[in-house]
């Protein structure tokens, strides 16, 4: 199936310093970049913070609010609008997954952060007080050295952006600063490959066997950590392309059954109707 939802590549934002990373203020990238307030996805991590404005961000089909001091993730993949009450300014960082990878040893260095490793989840934080300067300071140190022209700006603007990541860690005491334990690390592989199979696998036995545990030991870790069953997430994450496709009104129930592996429409339906208490067809008039 062809997208539902446009996809932006970061080469094509207005703004972008390179093919791999774009810092800016929000207003000025927002009166470039203005397209990008209706619904569509990222290639790359997305990230606003900001210093004025309110309404409202509508990502994965959930509301979240806008407000001086928030500052939120989106990871690759995610759905959003925006809708403004009154004007926004503050800043925006996008930046392509493999921006680090050339600068640390560590490849698993910014699994640390829990904001940057689920392609399905939000996190939204609300600094203040000395954080909320420390940030801005951040973003407008970044800012500059996006403009130098030297061969060091662009490991200076990763530095300043893993300072930012480590003042949102503390900040939300996200265990930033600790080591990738075997459970951690568990997790965030499971995610990893749910986020790639889930069309394909709809059981947790299936995910169990990829990593090599068993399926009560994935089960036990999941509630430990998330307080949901692994087959929960594996259902979450099918509703949740199922939305997603739902919103083009181009693509029949079938066709969206088809594509998420469905064996017949009747199938999804009942599918969709037990956890979501409404049919597809009332979901999509409902959000169109």
């Amino acid at each position: 199936m062809k997208a539902s939802i446009p996809v932006f590549e970061l080469h094509e934002i207005d703004g972008a310093k390179s093919a791999d990373v774009m810092i800016d203020r929000f207003a000025d990238y927002l009166k470039r970049n203005h397209h990008l307030i209706t619904t569509h996805r990222h290639s790359f991590y997305h990230l606003v913070y900001f210093t004025k404005g309110s309404g409202s961000q509508l990502i994965d089909f959930e509301n979240y609010p806008i407000n001086p001091g928030v500052i939120y993730f989106m990871t690759p993949g995610q759905v959003h609008n925006w809708v403004f009450d009154t004007p926004p300014d503050g800043y925006i960082l996008n930046f392509e997954p493999d921006f680090f990878h050339s600068f640390l040893a560590d490849p698993d260095y910014l699994q640390k952060f829990s904001f940057l490793n689920s392609a399905f989840d939000t996190d939204l934080f609300t600094l203040a007080g000395e954080e909320a300067m420390e940030a801005k300071r951040i973003f407008e140190a970044a800012i500059k050295a996006k403009t130098a022209e030297n061969p060091y700006s662009d490991d200076l603007l990763r530095l300043l952006i893993l300072e930012l990541f480590i003042l949102v860690g503390k900040s939300c005491a996200s265990n930033a600063n600790q080591p990738v334990n075997y459970n951690r690390l568990l997790l965030n592989n499971f995610k990893k490959l749910l986020e790639t199979h889930y069309k394909q696998y709809q059981f947790p036995r299936d995910y169990a066997n990829l990593l090599y545990v068993t399926p009560n030991h994935l089960n036990a870790l999941c509630k430990d950590q998330l307080g949901v069953s692994a087959g929960q997430l594996i259902r979450n994450r099918v509703l949740l392309e199922a939305k997603r496709l739902l919103v083009n009104a181009e693509f029949t129930v079938q066709q969206i059954a088809v594509d998420l592996g469905f064996k017949d429409a009747s199938y999804f339906v009942r599918f969709f109707k037990k956890y979501e208490q409404e049919t597809p067809e009332k979901f999509r008039k409902k959000i169109i």
